[in-house]
């Protein structure tokens, strides 16, 4: 007799958008999250109901970094990279994982225009470096692919486990 495995409900992935500011040096914005000391990531973040990807994305840099639209100018736009959470977590009791857009930006502004209170604090600190010393470690197991291939597809760079 045969028994079936039981029917498993497909992920749910949340629409959402993260941000890859350059600077004048080539320099990419890192901030390292308030919550979990050593992560360090892009800012990102949901896209709301009635919300675009490009609406969403400037919506995020205000509310996370303090950076307004006009001090930053989009380059490039790449969709469709996806992660689940860990462990089967569900975010709103929804969504398995997330669906994001990333976004290469020139970032037009000074180091003072950054404001990481501006808002709900999600950051502790931040820093400009250069795409190729960024670490994995500093990156969730569950969103390391990711992280990867996006090195990969904006800079040409392959990151390895350790870097």
């Amino acid at each position: 007799m045969m028994t079936s495995a039981p029917m498993s409900t497909p992920i749910l992935y949340r629409p959402n958008v993260a941000a890859i500011l350059m600077n004048e040096r080539d320099e990419i914005f890192i901030a390292e999250r308030l919550n979990v000391p050593g992560a360090w990531q892009f800012p990102q973040g949901g896209i709301d109901d009635g919300e675009d990807a490009e609406t969403a994305l400037y919506r995020e840099l205000a509310e996370e970094i303090g950076v307004g639209q006009s001090l930053v100018q989009q380059i490039e736009r790449r969709d469709g990279y996806r992660y689940a959470f860990s462990k089967g977590r569900l975010k709103y009791g929804l969504y398995g994982g997330q669906e994001q857009s990333y976004f290469l930006c020139r970032f037009l502004g000074q180091d003072s225009d950054v404001n990481l209170a501006a808002t709900h604090q999600e950051f502790g600190q931040w820093k400009w470096i250069r795409p190729q010393d960024f670490k994995m470690q500093w990156v969730p197991k569950f969103k390391r692919a990711v992280y990867r291939q996006v090195f990969m597809d904006f800079f040409g760079i392959a990151l390895s486990e350790e870097a």
